[in-house]
């Protein structure tokens, strides 16, 4: 039986921080980050840098007090996104690049405008620029579980091609049954394992129906 290892990647500074009233100041930020590394998760996700300068500011305090976990700041698909992210987190000891790019098409045709051929090479594109920066680079296809399953795998096996050393897979929308993120997360592995290097496959789900712990 294949020996599987469980990491808890840490979102509340980032993603916690847009629900209503959970706004943090440089400060608490650091405490709560501090409070994360005693509890022993893997990686935290500090912020988004380029959001503002506050969040830049407390990406970089983060990156550089947090002594053991992974420090990972989220950038979107492009080359200012990924030099802001890189510049808050580069004196951390553990530094990762965490990039995000829709890749459902009603994500793709509403939200960003572009074609699932724009898609592939904007998300390859952006993990050869981050890994040029830095080691550790993660990719989440955003919306994955309403994204054609085929077309989720292609762009999973690019950006690993490509250098990500973690592919997430979000449900967005928080509308997907246990056995269908299954499923994808199943099917996702077979295509993004890689004889040579160590790949991880991760998930992100939201709890808009009470389905995130189903």
């Amino acid at each position: 039986m294949e020996k599987v290892r469980i990491m808890i990647f840490d979102t509340t500074l980032r993603d916690g921080e847009q629900s209503p009233g959970c706004t943090m100041n440089l400060e608490e930020k650091l405490r709560l980050a501090r409070q994360l590394c005693h509890l022993g998760v893997d990686i935290i996700e500090a912020g988004f840098p380029i959001a503002s300068e506050g969040d830049f500011e407390a990406v970089r305090a983060i990156a550089h007090d947090i002594q053991g976990p992974t420090i990972a700041a989220l950038a979107r698909a492009t080359i200012g996104d990924i030099e802001r992210a890189w510049q808050a987190i580069q004196v951390s000891s553990k530094p990762r690049i965490h990039i995000v790019l829709a890749t459902s098409d009603i994500h793709l045709q509403y939200k960003l405008k572009i074609t699932r051929e724009q898609c592939l090479h904007q998300g390859t594109e952006a993990v050869k620029f981050a890994r040029s920066l830095c080691a550790d680079v993660e990719f989440s296809a955003e919306d994955s579980t309403r994204t054609d399953l085929e077309f989720l795998c292609q762009v999973a096996e690019a950006v690993v091609d490509a250098g990500a050393n973690t592919v997430n897979l979000p449900d967005t929308v928080g509308y997907t049954i246990p056995t269908e993120i299954s499923q994808m997360i199943k099917t996702v592995y077979a295509r993004t394992r890689r004889p040579d290097r160590e790949v991880v496959l991760s998930t992100h789900c939201h709890n808009d129906l009470g389905l995130a712990v189903t």
